[in-house]
């Protein structure tokens, strides 16, 4: 059971230190446009969130041998968004950044894309291995 818990929950928990990487840089690159700057990292921020509620669910349902539950979708959505938003604090830490609470809702609306998608393709974790 440990090494199927390992191979489920160790790609979540590298993702969450691939955001706190990334969001402990002081500056990070620009697009030429503040409009289009704008767009990219809010795509970003969803994009990056609903990947983390994904392997959130993926690894919650592990060993199921079922599609996962509305439960279990909406606790890894909830899960995304406790460290989205613990993310937006940390970045209050750090030297040219701020947290914005924004963040948190786009962060969250790219969460519930990913539970629509997962609903809608009924993938099961056996398929997404």
């Amino acid at each position: 059971m440990p090494k199927m818990a390992a191979r489920y929950w160790l790609p979540p928990l590298a993702w969450m230190g691939l955001i706190f990487f990334l969001s402990a840089q002081p500056d990070l690159p620009h697009a030429p446009s503040s409009l289009l700057d704008l767009l990219l990292k809010k795509t970003a921020h969803a994009f990056v969130y609903g990947v983390l509620t994904w392997l959130y669910l993926r690894a919650m349902s592990a060993g199921r041998g079922r599609l996962p539950s509305d439960r279990l979708r909406l606790i890894s959505l909830a899960l995304a968004l406790l460290y989205a938003a613990s993310d937006e604090y940390h970045q209050t830490f750090v030297p040219g950044r701020n947290g914005q609470w924004p963040d948190v809702v786009v962060d969250g609306i790219g969460g519930v894309i990913a539970i629509l998608v997962s609903r809608s393709m009924k993938i099961s974790p056996k398929s997404s291995s």
